[in-house]
C-alpha cells in the first residue's frame, strides 16, 4: 500500500471516529432530556413559591383549628357541668355566662377556621397539580437518561474498534508521513488528511486559490501540500 492510500484510510478511520464522537454528544434524546430538565426546574422554582405561600397558610389554620377545638372541648364540659349541676342559682348563672361567652368565642374561631381553610385550599390544589404534572416529566427524564446511556455504552464500543482499526492503520505509513500527519491531525483536530474537492479542502471547506490549486496538481507522488487554511494535507 502506498503512502497516499495509507494517509487516505487513516484519513477515513480519523473522520469515523470524529462523527462517532460527535454523535455520541449530539444524540436527539440529548437534546430531548434538556427541554424535560428545564420544564422540570421550571415546576421546581413554581413548587418552591406555592410552597412557601402554602407554609403559614397552613400554620395560620393550624393554629385557630386548634384553638376551635379547645373553645368546642369547653363548651361541652359546661353544658355537662350544666346538665348535672346542683350548684345554686348564682353559680349556675355564672357558669351560663361563660357557657354563652364561650360559644360566641367558638363560633368566631370556626369562622376564622373556614376563612382560613379557603385560603389554604387553592394553594394545596396548586401544589398538588404542579406535582401531578411534574411525574410523567420525572419518568420521562429517566426513560431518557436510560435510552441515552444505552446509545452511547454502543458508540463506545464502536470507538474502541474504531480507535483500534485506526492504530492498524497508522502502522502502514512511513514514520515522516505519520509524523506529518499526526501534527496536522493536532493543528485541525479532526483528521490530518483531507481531499480536494472542485477546487476546495473537503476538510475546512475552503477553496484553493488559483496558485495553490496549481502547486498542489503539480506534487509529485509522495510530496504532500498543506491546506493553506486548516493545514491538512492534501491529498490527490
Amino acid at each position: 500500500m502506498s503512502d497516499t492510500d495509507a494517509l487516505r484510510a487513516l484519513m477515513e478511520a480519523d473522520r469515523w471516529i470524529e462523527r462517532i464522537t460527535g454523535q455520541r454528544s449530539h444524540l436527539p434524546e440529548i437534546a430531548d432530556l434538556a427541554v424535560v430538565e428545564d420544564e422540570l426546574r421550571a415546576l421546581l422554582v413554581s413548587l418552591r413559591a406555592s410552597e412557601a405561600a402554602l407554609t403559614p397558610l397552613k400554620s395560620s389554620y393550624d393554629v385557630v383549628a386548634r384553638e376551635s377545638v379547645r373553645l368546642k372541648t369547653r363548651v361541652n364540659d359546661l353544658e355537662t357541668t350544666l346538665a348535672s349541676s346542683t350548684a345554686n342559682a348564682r353559680e349556675l348563672t355564672a357558669l351560663q355566662h361563660e357557657l354563652t361567652h364561650v360559644t360566641t368565642l367558638l363560633s368566631e374561631s370556626e369562622d376564622r377556621e373556614l376563612e382560613r381553610l379557603f385560603a389554604v385550599e387553592p394553594v394545596e390544589a396548586q401544589v398538588t397539580a404542579i406535582k401531578a404534572r411534574a411525574q410523567p416529566q420525572v419518568q420521562r427524564r429517566a426513560a431518557l437518561q436510560d435510552v441515552i446511556a444505552q446509545l452511547q455504552a454502543t458508540l463506545d464500543e464502536e470507538l474502541v474498534a474504531r480507535r483500534a482499526e485506526r492504530g492498524e492503520r497508522a502502522t502502514a505509513l512511513s514514520l515522516a508521513s505519520l509524523a506529518r500527519y499526526d501534527a496536522a491531525l493536532h493543528r485541525s483536530g479532526t483528521s490530518g488528511a483531507a481531499q480536494v474537492v472542485q477546487g476546495r479542502c473537503d476538510g475546512c471547506r475552503i477553496a484553493l486559490s488559483p496558485l495553490d490549486f496549481d502547486r498542489w496538481k503539480a506534487q509529485p507522488p509522495g510530496s504532500y501540500l498543506e491546506c493553506p487554511e486548516c493545514g491538512r494535507l492534501l491529498l490527490p
